[in-house]
């Protein structure tokens, strides 16, 4: 069923958040399905990816309907730092997080990097961050992001690792006591030491 009016507050809801609007939104605001098919066929939104819909001539970000499709990704390791402007690198495959028991077999078929870990390390510093695109979706904060860069099967280039933490130490907004809190927590506190003793 078409709402009379609800067309034109889908329309006005994607240009508050920025020419995007989801499935998840409208369902939230008590309209159907039915006004984003109705939308689309003329021409009105376009669809961007599963759940994800576009003005017209918007930028696709992917990033964003990554998350949305894959709701309990989190952005992490070189995918979170380019989020928060520590990396000029561009990822050519983005980086999530996942709970341990999330099945990963549509994230891996989307070339998502996938990492999984055990849930009280899952919830461990999850932030909110603007993709270049403008909108907003979930990643690790910095500080725990350098911690992951430093675990073993992080595999990151050193080259980023040590830019990465350069970057950290000229910050005037660093957090040392929460970057060796969860030094602790994620056992790189030795590794974390090193870089810190020759930055600081």
């Amino acid at each position: 069923m078409i709402i009379v009016g609800a067309t034109e507050n889908i329309i006005k809801m994607a240009k508050e958040n920025n020419g995007t609007v989801t499935t998840a939104m409208v369902a939230a605001k008590g309209f159907s399905r039915g006004n984003i098919k109705y939308l689309v066929d003329k021409g009105l939104i376009e669809k961007s990816a599963r759940g994800v819909y576009t003005l017209p001539g918007v930028w696709d970000d992917e990033i964003f309907n990554l998350q949305n499709r894959f709701k309990r990704g989190i952005y992490s390791h070189e995918t979170a730092l380019f989020l928060w402007n520590f990396t000029d690198r561009t990822p050519n495959r983005y980086h999530m997080t996942f709970p341990i028991n999330y099945n990963l077999s549509k994230p891996k078929e989307e070339n998502i990097r996938c990492v999984q870990c055990k849930n009280a390390l899952y919830d461990l510093g999850i932030a909110e961050v603007t993709t270049p695109g403008g909108n907003t979706v979930r990643a690790y904060n910095i500080e725990r992001t350098l911690c992951d860069i430093l675990r073993t099967h992080s595999r990151v280039d050193i080259q980023i690792v040590t830019e990465a933490f350069k970057h950290y130490a000229a910050r005037s907004n660093k957090n040392i006591p929460v970057l060796s809190e969860y030094a602790k927590i994620l056992k790189v506190e030795t590794r974390l030491r090193s870089y810190l003793e020759v930055l600081l």
